[in-house]
């Protein structure tokens, strides 16, 4: 993997990313929320280890300032939504990307919560919800094809593998897999 010319401005971690998490949340505790902007911030202050750092968020005065995706208002409105546990902790987002007959989701973990078995838990709901939201489109992602414990995940949670390209990333070019739901397995959620 490519590291990137310049890396980008990052924030120092949000003291609430430091608080303690729960070992793994149950699965019916997940609940998804409209993000705030404070949820977004804090998200901006995750930080994964390598080589899953590629999908760090810039710092939020630098999201704030782009105007794009979650840092502009209208934009996290329609199409972000928080995962919060019981104790409305922030664990997860998930983004709702619309496209001609498809919903393309994109997610993201807690970093201190990748890797323990709530993957596939976590996308069901964010399945459910694309579903709510717009019952009648196919729903998919995208998923560098090297990451095998998400690609696990989505399989798990009911996505096939239906296509491989290249495409460019802010590293520079990356090979992917578009996956897609099959709605068969809604009714087994």
């Amino acid at each position: 993997m490519t590291k990137r010319h310049s890396e980008p401005q990052r924030s120092a971690p949000h003291p609430e990313s430091q608080l303690p998490l729960p070992e793994t949340p149950a699965p019916d505790e997940l609940q998804l929320v409209p993000m705030t902007a404070e949820h977004a911030r804090q998200i901006c202050s995750w930080r994964y280890e390598p080589p899953y750092d590629l999908f760090d968020w810039p710092a939020w005065d630098v999201l704030l300032a782009s105007g794009s995706e979650a840092g502009d208002p209208e934009i996290r409105s329609r199409q972000f939504a928080s995962v919060v546990d019981s104790g409305e902790r922030l664990i997860g987002f998930a983004q709702f990307f619309p496209l001609l007959g498809v919903t393309r989701l994109g997610l993201g973990l807690h970093p201190r919560l990748c890797g323990q078995g709530l993957g596939a838990t976590l996308t069901r709901r964010i399945v459910a919800e694309a579903i709510r939201r717009a019952p009648e489109d196919e729903i998919d992602l995208e998923v560098l094809v090297w990451n095998a414990r998400a690609i696990r995940a989505y399989e798990r949670a009911g996505f096939a593998i239906t296509d491989s390209y290249t495409r460019n990333t802010p590293s520079g070019p990356a090979e992917f897999y578009c996956m897609v739901y099959d709605k068969s397995h809604f009714a087994d959620s």
